[in-house]
């Protein structure tokens, strides 16, 4: 049985955007729904690659373009921008902003947050 259909197994939230979105990334010109399926080297659906195309598309991650009956999409931004996005998203959402933060570093990985304190001092 693959991953996604182990009972209680899931993706990280935003893991299968940011996957189709490294797929559109890498790709030479626009790709349809099949293309992106069949890159994905998953199990999933044709209408589950479709519907997180489309949300992609509605979020302006996306650029559609018709063909026939169906559309190609390319991307407009990157893996890293969707993921700084959420970050901000997160912190947007608690109501001390400091704490938050300070949480967030202390959950740092070994080496981020000599990382973090070299880009806040980064003059460029």
């Amino acid at each position: 049985m693959p991953p996604e259909e182990e009972i209680g197994a899931r993706r990280p939230p935003g893991a299968l955007e940011a996957e189709v979105l490294r797929v559109l990334g890498a790709a030479a010109a626009p790709l349809n729904p099949r293309e992106v399926r069949d890159l994905l080297d998953s199990s999933l659906s044709y209408s589950t690659v479709v519907t997180i195309l489309t949300r992609m598309h509605a979020k302006g991650r996306a650029a559609r373009y018709r063909d026939g009956r169906s559309f190609r999409y390319a991307p407009l931004t990157d893996e890293a921008s969707v993921a700084a996005e959420r970050m901000n998203q997160a912190l947007g959402a608690g109501t001390d902003r400091a704490t938050v933060l300070r949480r967030f570093v202390a959950g740092l990985r070994p080496g981020d947050e000599q990382l973090l304190r070299r880009l806040l001092s980064d003059d460029d």
